[in-house]
Protein backbone atom coordinates (compact mmCIF):
# COMPACT_ATOMS: atom_id res chain seq x y z
CA UNK A 1 0.00 0.00 0.00
CA UNK A 2 1.65 3.35 -1.12
CA UNK A 3 0.61 6.47 1.23
CA UNK A 4 -1.71 7.69 -1.32
CA UNK A 5 -3.72 4.33 -0.88
CA UNK A 6 -3.29 5.25 2.85
CA UNK A 7 -4.33 8.66 2.13
CA UNK A 8 -7.66 7.63 0.28
CA UNK A 9 -8.73 4.68 3.04
CA UNK A 10 -8.37 6.65 5.36
CA UNK A 11 -10.54 9.79 4.26
CA UNK A 12 -12.71 6.88 3.24
CA UNK A 13 -13.10 5.34 6.85
CA UNK A 14 -13.02 8.25 8.84
CA UNK A 15 -15.61 10.48 6.41
CA UNK A 16 -12.88 13.16 5.60
CA UNK A 17 -11.71 14.77 2.32
CA UNK A 18 -8.31 13.46 0.93
CA UNK A 19 -6.66 16.22 1.82
CA UNK A 20 -7.99 16.66 5.55
CA UNK A 21 -6.49 12.75 5.84
CA UNK A 22 -3.03 13.57 4.27
CA UNK A 23 -2.41 16.51 6.88
CA UNK A 24 -3.22 13.83 9.39
CA UNK A 25 -1.04 11.52 8.32
CA UNK A 26 1.86 13.83 7.54
CA UNK A 27 1.18 15.37 11.15
CA UNK A 28 1.39 11.89 12.80
CA UNK A 29 4.43 10.69 10.57
CA UNK A 30 6.14 13.80 12.13
CA UNK A 31 4.96 13.16 15.38
CA UNK A 32 6.30 9.60 15.87
CA UNK A 33 9.91 10.57 14.11
CA UNK A 34 9.68 13.82 16.70
CA UNK A 35 9.43 10.97 19.46
CA UNK A 36 11.65 8.22 18.19
CA UNK A 37 14.37 11.30 18.11
CA UNK A 38 13.68 12.89 21.60
CA UNK A 39 12.45 9.74 23.63
CA UNK A 40 13.97 7.18 21.41
CA UNK A 41 10.29 4.85 22.05
CA UNK A 42 6.96 4.91 20.81
CA UNK A 43 4.13 2.42 21.61
CA UNK A 44 0.94 2.43 19.84
CA UNK A 45 -0.99 -0.27 22.39
CA UNK A 46 -2.10 -2.67 20.32
CA UNK A 47 -0.60 -2.00 17.14
CA UNK A 48 3.27 -2.21 18.02
CA UNK A 49 6.32 -0.34 19.01
CA UNK A 50 8.97 1.69 17.21
CA UNK A 51 12.27 1.49 19.29
CA UNK A 52 15.43 3.27 18.42
CA UNK A 53 18.39 0.55 19.08
CA UNK A 54 22.50 1.34 18.32
CA UNK A 55 24.00 -1.27 16.00
CA UNK A 56 27.53 -1.71 16.58
CA UNK A 57 30.33 -1.28 13.67
CA UNK A 58 31.00 -4.35 12.40
CA UNK A 59 33.62 -5.92 9.17
CA UNK A 60 30.92 -6.75 6.25
CA UNK A 61 32.07 -8.04 2.44
CA UNK A 62 31.59 -6.46 -0.59
CA UNK A 63 29.78 -9.10 -2.57
CA UNK A 64 31.27 -8.37 -5.84
CA UNK A 65 34.92 -8.17 -4.55
CA UNK A 66 34.81 -10.19 -1.43
CA UNK A 67 36.73 -7.26 0.16
CA UNK A 68 36.40 -6.51 3.56
CA UNK A 69 34.82 -3.58 4.60
CA UNK A 70 34.08 -1.61 8.11
CA UNK A 71 30.37 -1.04 8.37
CA UNK A 72 30.28 2.03 11.06
CA UNK A 73 28.08 2.21 13.79
CA UNK A 74 24.54 3.33 13.37
CA UNK A 75 21.45 4.10 14.80
CA UNK A 76 17.99 1.77 13.48
CA UNK A 77 14.78 2.09 14.32
CA UNK A 78 13.21 -1.30 15.05
CA UNK A 79 9.46 -2.13 15.09
CA UNK A 80 7.74 -4.75 17.02
CA UNK A 81 4.00 -5.76 16.03
CA UNK A 82 1.45 -5.62 19.38
CA UNK A 83 -0.88 -8.97 20.09
CA UNK A 84 -3.74 -7.09 18.23
CA UNK A 85 -1.91 -6.95 15.16
CA UNK A 86 -0.04 -10.30 15.60
CA UNK A 87 -3.56 -11.81 15.97
CA UNK A 88 -5.10 -9.82 12.89
CA UNK A 89 -2.69 -11.19 10.95
CA UNK A 90 -2.46 -15.08 11.50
Amino acid sequence: MTKAELVAKMAEKAGLTKANAERALTEFLKAVQEALVTEKKMTLTGFGTFVVEERQARTGRNPRTGEELKIPACKVVKFRPGKELKDAIK
